[in-house]
């Protein structure tokens, strides 16, 4: 299901099958002093993937995922001065933009757009999408359900937000090695307007982290790993059964 590891000629006749195209958008930005600065790449990646083995596995679903976009629009990083790459919003749209288009030539009409930073605003490209290419195809941009996850599987009252409980949780179960342990502590950020046009977390947090990452685990990150793959499987198998009207 990795687009990138077929040929061309594997690729066409996935888009004959009505193959479902998952196009993972990552960020590379800091992630507090315990986690390293391609996490949201690293994540939305591995959770594509195994997304899509798993729609294959229980709702004989096929779909490809697109090699990650590891840049986009990351301005309220920029206070910690260093540890990210930042695209324009505007340039973050026209590359978005080019890969439907390019995915829509080859005729592929079912795709979804899974975001690796939440606070990427995708909407104004899958509405012109959508209007342009009405009734032949269509793409999606789910919310992101990591926060009923957290709620469900863990302790909602504990702070989180960014690099915290639940992101240094699935780094702990899937790549530990990643983890910097002994700097994980909680840092008495403030509660963040994530309305705020200006965003700047360093406004919110002297070390980058919102939230408090010091009730995570492998044992955790384990459960939130599970539902988190089980939630996105459902959303692919939804989009393959999607009417394009």
């Amino acid at each position: 299901m990795r687009f990138g590891e077929l040929t061309f000629e594997e690729i066409k006749q996935c888009a004959k099958e009505d193959w479902v195209v998952i196009i993972p958008t990552g960020c590379t930005e800091q992630q507090g002093p315990h986690l390293p600065v391609d996490y949201d790449t690293w994540f939305v990646e591995e959770l594509s993937l195994a997304a899509s083995e798993y729609a294959e596995r229980e709702y004989s679903v096929n779909s490809l995922v697109l090699p990650v976009v590891p840049f986009g629009p990351t301005p309220e990083h920029r206070g910690f001065g260093s540890g990210y790459i930042h695209l324009p919003q505007s340039v973050h749209e026209l590359v978005v933009t080019a890969v439907l288009d390019s995915l829509v030539e080859q005729s592929f009409w079912r795709m979804i757009i899974w975001r690796g930073c939440g606070q990427h605003n995708l909407v104004k490209v899958v509405d012109q999408f959508n209007e342009t290419h009405a009734r032949k195809a269509r793409v999606f941009q789910p919310t992101l359900p990591y926060p009923e996850i957290w709620c469900r599987v863990s302790d909602s009252s504990i702070p989180g937000g960014h690099a915290d409980s639940f992101a240094t949780s699935l780094a702990l179960h899937l790549r530990p090695e990643s983890v910097r342990k002994d700097k994980i502590f909680n840092p008495e950020s403030r509660p963040v307007d994530w309305n705020d046009s200006e965003l700047d977390f360093s406004r919110y947090s002297a070390t980058g982290v919102i939230g408090d990452p010091t009730h995570a685990s492998e044992g955790l990150g384990a459960k939130l790993w599970q539902q988190a793959v089980q939630e996105v499987g459902v959303v692919i198998k939804q989009t393959a059964e999607s009417s394009l009207s």
